[in-house]
């Protein structure tokens, strides 16, 4: 909890800051990484930062964080808090980086307000960071505990092209991990420029197989650097190749109980909903389960069949699925066109909702079960890269 004179000025200061934010972001990355370029090399997604999203996404939970600190007096935002901990842990963040992160954040706060940052304001935003660090700190530190830090080698054992656009790996890691169902893998791969650049994938696989699988689909995009890692282990990797992987983290799991579900996704945020699926197939669940997916067409729907055998496994279970473009499809059942829509699915009461996919697809069920009645506690997401949620972008 911030302190009362903190408190008084963050709340003060915080709409020049939040005005701001978004310079200061910027500011801080391009200094950090003219003084530390193997921080972008080797450890933050040159991607993200090409294209400005992890830029958008620390602006957005930096500004999250004070404004609950202000508002909330006690109760810090445990869901952003968890999520932004877990992606830090798959990367091995140490704690002595969050000094390096302060220095040149607080210099780039001072460079882009100039004289508004007194040394009251300063120490007030002080003391914001390192709340925020400390919090990080403690849930990172136990994460490592539970799960290990550091990588180790998966060898991958088969290959398989799962849509045009998609291929999946079956790794063996060398030590068994065990993991919970909708978790992820960081993958670190050396591109041919010698940089050691690192991405998540979720496991689509149930724990109980023993082997692990993820899922990689090809991004084409704009800026150079998109889907440089995706692209090369699609390109490049095949049965007998070893690669380099981190523990298993994440917080979208599977919720633990006997309640009912919704487990939603849309293209290639298929992959931690399977796991989910195939865990209650293999520990012979009898969950009622609600299982909507939504995609660009069936041949870009990875592990369509895959999909429907294990929901037609569940007793509980029912599948819902829609395509935006509709072309002859031997699917049963024969799924709607367009984009998903809830309103006329039997939702069960009590039901707790997992999303993940696009924003937009997510905010837009989202939106649909809280009208429903679903209560926002009850609903959550997975977000493949910077959560621009946080920010309020999409």
């Amino acid at each position: 909890m911030l302190s009362t004179e903190s408190a008084a000025t963050v709340r003060a200061t915080l709409p020049a800051v939040g005005q701001a934010i978004e310079a200061i972001t910027a500011r801080f990355y391009d200094t950090m990484f003219a003084d530390n370029p193997e921080l972008l090399r080797d450890l933050f997604n040159r991607g993200n930062q090409a294209n400005g999203e992890q830029r958008v996404a620390l602006a957005g939970s930096i500004a999250a964080f004070a404004t609950a600190l202000v508002e909330r007096p006690g109760e810090l935002p445990g869901t952003m808090l968890s999520r932004i901990a877990n992606k830090h842990a798959s990367l091995g963040i140490t704690e002595d980086q969050y000094a390096v992160v302060h220095k040149y954040l607080f210099g780039a706060i001072a460079h882009v307000l100039g004289d508004a940052v007194t040394p009251e304001v300063a120490e007030a935003w002080d003391e914001v960071y390192w709340l925020m660090a400390e919090t990080l700190i403690g849930l990172e530190r136990d994460l490592y505990r539970e799960s290990g830090r550091g990588w180790s080698d998966a060898t991958v054992v088969a290959r398989r092209a799962e849509s045009p656009e998609a291929v999946s790996f079956l790794l063996r890691p060398r030590s068994p991990m065990p993991f919970r169902p909708g978790q992820y893998v960081s993958v670190q791969v050396t591109l041919p420029d010698g940089a050691r650049q690192i991405r998540q994938y979720s496991l689509s696989l149930a724990p109980e197989r023993g082997d692990w699988r993820i899922t990689v689909k090809r991004v084409r995009g704009d800026a150079a650097p998109d889907g440089e890692v995706s692209n090369w282990l699609c390109e490049n990797v095949r049965a007998g190749d070893v690669l380099r992987v981190s523990a298993p983290f994440g917080d979208l799991t599977l919720p633990p109980g006997d309640g009912p579900l919704l487990l939603a996704s849309a293209g290639i945020g298929a992959t931690p909903i399977l796991s989910m699926i195939d865990h209650l197939v293999a520990t012979g669940s009898e969950r009622r389960v609600v299982v909507v997916h939504a995609d660009r067409a069936p041949d870009s729907h990875v592990h369509r069949h895959e999909l429907k055998e294990l929901v037609e496994s569940l007793p509980g279970a029912t599948l819902h699925r829609w395509y935006e473009e509709a072309p002859e499809c031997s699917c049963r059942p024969t799924p709607a066109v367009g984009r998903a829509d809830l309103s006329a699915i039997d939702l069960p009461d009590g039901v707790v909702a997992c999303l993940c996919g696009p924003l937009p697809f997510m905010r837009a069920v989202r939106e649909q079960l809280i009208a429903r009645g679903v209560p926002a506690s009850d609903i959550h997401y997975e977000v493949f890269g910077p959560d621009l949620w946080i920010a309020g972008r999409s």
